[in-house]
């Protein structure tokens, strides 16, 4: 390894506070949170698996349509929205449901959204956050123009995007850095590295020896961290959010976890490119949520029946979800035409009143 390698790996060592034993690292401080908050963060990691688990359950019963697996990166997105506000922007990719529930978005909206109909689409009125994006990075560029707004108006808000590591391979990861540390913008970049871009592992994504240490050329804070680890995540975004609302420009953070499951529910076998042993060390050996059970339990906070109570209540949340998102209208062809402009342009109204005389005429 060469001395500038060596130099990155010092500069962007990973941040690290709570050890898959669920002990704190030695020398590291742990968020300043009451144990009815430590309670909820945990329960909401529950949650996610739980509702994570029956997704795909769902999905392969043909009750669900796209879905992307976000076991394995629950410490991730409910430390990243727990450290935030209620009025911060949330800008995520299609794997970070859990954030977006976590922020207020409801559980039969992500089933509608899947599913494809209009209501999955439609945020409500206070929930702060755009509708998941499916083309890779392109949410980065949306947040970089909402924490750039935030700062010419003066606002006390901050945008914060979630993105794999396949997706810093993309134009619109540069374009969005680089127009948010240009403009100073009021933007937290969440880098979710679980090591493979679909079947694409990550030495093949890119020569860094860190993705933190692009922030280099942008000239904004870069941070790695422990992405399995909830103290590490929650510290590392609430400095972030706190440089931003001080007018210290945006943040990236690279938080190194993994993904439990397949990329997605669309034929994806990670079998055929994720060797056995190493599924077993994160599974086993890295698992966010056995972490920070570990932790609670030590601390007197944590018992096996209020976890099976948390279970139930999210299975019977689920169950009403998908029975009332079922009862819901699919949606009709053009409304894809629909919501796509304030105005329809000429030509979209000319296919618009196709469709419809096409219907008309069946």
């Amino acid at each position: 390894m060469n001395s500038v390698a060596l130099d990155m790996q010092k500069e962007f060592k990973m941040l690290q506070i709570l050890d898959t034993d669920g002990n704190i690292v030695k020398g590291q401080k742990t968020p300043k949170l009451r144990d009815e908050e430590l309670k909820n963060l945990y329960r909401w990691m529950l949650r996610l698996r739980v509702y994570d688990a029956l997704a795909i359950k769902l999905n392969r019963q043909g009750r669900l349509g796209f879905y992307a697996p976000l076991g394995g990166q629950e410490a991730c997105q409910i430390g990243a929205m727990a450290a935030l506000r209620k009025t911060d922007w949330l800008f995520p990719s299609y794997r970070d449901l859990g954030a977006a529930m976590y922020h207020g978005w409801p559980i039969a909206d992500t089933f509608k959204w899947s599913r494809g109909q209009i209501g999955g689409m439609k945020i409500p009125e206070d929930v702060n956050m755009f509708p998941p994006q499916i083309i890779i990075a392109m949410q980065t560029i949306h947040a970089a123009g909402a924490g750039w707004k935030f700062r010419l108006k003066g606002e006390d808000h901050v945008a914060i995007t979630f993105f794999g590591d396949g997706a810093t391979s993309e134009g619109d990861f540069h374009e969005g850095l680089n127009f948010a540390a240009v403009n100073n913008a009021q933007t937290i970049f969440f880098n979710q590295n679980n090591g493979y871009a679909i079947s694409v592992p990550l030495r093949k994504q890119t020569k860094s020896e860190t993705i933190a240490q692009k922030a280099l050329a942008y000239g904004m804070k870069g941070v790695r961290i422990d992405g399995n680890d909830i103290f590490a995540v929650y510290t590392a975004v609430s400095e972030a959010a706190e440089r931003a609302r001080k007018g210290e420009g945006p943040t990236l953070i690279e938080a190194v976890t993994y993904r439990l499951g397949p990329h997605s529910m669309s034929g994806d076998d990670p079998t055929r490119y994720r060797p056995k042993s190493e599924e077993i060390e994160w599974k086993e050996g890295k698992d966010p949520v056995k972490r920070f059970r570990l932790y609670l339990e030590k601390k007197g906070l944590w018992t096996e029946e209020w976890e099976k109570e948390i279970e139930q209540e999210m299975k019977a949340e689920i169950s009403a979800a998908i029975n009332e998102v079922q009862k819901a209208p699919i949606g009709e062809v053009e409304e894809i035409m629909e919501y796509v402009y304030d105005e329809m342009p000429a030509e979209l109204k000319r296919q618009h009143a196709e469709v419809l005389s096409w219907k008309e005429a069946k």
